[in-house]
C-alpha cells in the first residue's frame, strides 16, 4: 500500500508532466521512453536523459562545430521527446543553411533558453519520482491497541 506521501508526490509528477505537455516542452515520445522503464530499471528516464544532457553538453561546447552536431541534436531531443528544443534546432539549421546570421543567433539564444529550460524541469520531475519511489517504499507500523 502507499503512503500518502506517495500518493501527493504521484500526482505531483503528474500535474508537472501534464504541464510539460501542454506548453508542447515534451510531446508522446517522452511517454514512449516512460514505458520502457519497469521495476528492473526504474531509473531508465532518468539515466537516458542524463546522458543526452551529457552528450549535448559536450557536443555544443565548440561553437565552431554547431552546424555538425546540430542534426545529432534533433535526433537525440526528438528520441526523448523534446518537442521545443527539437523544433528550435530545426529553426536553427534551416537559418544556417540560408545563411542568416541573425536568424542563427535567435534561433541559438533560444535554444539555449529552452534547453535550459528543459533540463530544470526533467531534474525537477526525477526529483519527484524519486520522492515518490522512496516514499512508496516506506512502511508504517501497525499500531496495536
Amino acid at each position: 500500500m502507499l503512503g500518502l506521501g506517495a500518493d501527493l508526490l504521484w500526482a505531483d509528477m503528474n500535474r508537472l508532466l501534464a504541464f510539460l505537455f501542454h506548453q508542447g516542452v515534451l510531446d508522446e515520445q517522452f511517454l514512449q521512453l516512460q514505458q520502457l522503464q519497469d521495476h528492473t530499471s526504474p531509473n531508465f528516464v532518468s539515466e537516458v536523459v542524463n546522458i543526452y544532457f551529457h552528450e549535448m553538453e559536450r557536443e555544443f561546447s565548440d561553437y565552431k562545430k554547431m552546424e555538425i552536431h546540430l542534426n545529432q541534436f534533433i535526433g537525440s531531443s526528438s528520441s526523448i521527446g523534446a518537442k521545443r528544443v527539437t523544433s528550435i534546432c530545426i529553426a536553427f539549421r534551416a537559418a544556417s543553411e540560408q545563411d542568416n546570421r541573425a536568424g542563427c543567433l535567435r534561433a541559438l539564444e533560444m535554444l539555449e533558453h529552452e534547453y535550459c529550460y528543459l533540463k530544470n524541469k526533467l531534474h525537477e520531475l526525477f526529483q519527484i519520482e524519486q520522492q515518490r519511489a522512496l516514499a512508496a517504499g516506506v512502511r508504517y507500523p501497525v499500531q496495536h491497541q
